[in-house]
């Protein structure tokens, strides 16, 4: 059994079940071997409590041989679930129960499983080191199921990454009931970075490669400047371009500059993941 998941009688019930809830919550699960809905309810909550990994301790009564406990609590049918919190019971239910109506209620008294990758986002934002940032809030978002505020927060990191392309793919998923003021202003702030990455440089580069769309010298060069203006996915596919006609083009250089590019968008980036797949198609 876990380290999480406890079997309460009466020598350490005062310490579990009330002493503990004033550091985290409590969830004190009453049950008996002749009880079958007992019997699915029990690994729900033992599933979600190693999940949560002790934000809460999941503590089981035996209600026939803890009758004292119990009675105690006024348990008068089971399966009976409780939250106890800071001493007292603040919430509960009596009966079956679905994965989804446990979490939920769960959910209201204990931290997500994405609020540590939020935090360590966070301190990596106020340090100004949005690109370190980006790495947890992918994963938050990933597993709060897109959660709209976490999309906000992500989406925010990305565009001050100068990740523009995918800020603009993120916002073009939110749905219109979400689209409130954060949504307006992370709009208005892609379009002042998108007017502000935009270079002579790269302008020049653009009407140079329209002219002449088979010169790759011009095309490496438009992918150097693409990628100072935060426009990786742009850049890393006029470099898969270039070296799809000419694997060694610059001596090499046009190879290294998309390894450097993939490995500058660090570990388990889905944009580094795809055009990493991509270089391989071409090397192998």
């Amino acid at each position: 059994m876990s380290e999480h998941i406890v079997n309460i009688d009466e020598t350490n019930a005062a310490a579990l079940l009330i002493e503990e809830s004033h550091n985290r919550p409590v969830v004190v699960d009453f049950w008996a071997d002749w009880c079958e809905p007992c019997k699915v309810l029990m690994p729900l909550l033992e599933k979600i409590a190693d999940e949560y990994n002790g934000a809460f301790l999941l503590a089981k009564v035996n209600a026939d041989e803890q009758g004292m406990i119990a009675q105690q609590f006024g348990v008068r049918s089971l399966p009976t679930v409780m939250v106890i919190k800071d001493g007292q019971p603040v919430d509960g239910f009596a009966g079956a129960q679905t994965e989804n109506e446990i979490r939920a209620l769960l959910g209201k008294y204990l931290p997500k499983p994405w609020d540590g990758l939020l935090q360590l986002a966070k301190e990596a934002m106020d340090e100004g080191n949005f690109a370190a940032a980006l790495t947890p809030l992918r994963q938050a978002w990933d597993e709060s199921g897109q959660l709209y505020e976490i999309t906000v927060a992500y989406c925010h990191c990305l565009i001050e990454a100068l990740r523009l392309d995918e800020a603009a793919t993120l916002l073009d998923g939110v749905r219109m009931a979400d689209q409130d003021a954060a949504y307006e202003q992370l709009r208005a702030q892609l379009e002042i970075k998108r007017q502000a990455a935009k270079s002579p440089e790269v302008d020049a580069l653009e009407q140079q490669l329209a002219a002449d769309p088979d010169n790759l010298d011009i095309m490496a060069e438009l992918a150097v400047q693409l990628t100072s203006g935060g426009r990786f996915k742009d850049a890393m596919e006029h470099l898969v371009t270039i070296l799809r006609k000419d694997l060694n083009h610059g001596d090499g250089a046009t190879k290294k500059a998309l390894l450097d590019t993939i490995a500058s968008l660090g570990k388990g980036d889905p944009l580094a993941a795809e055009y990493q797949r991509k270089l391989y198609s071409l090397l192998y």
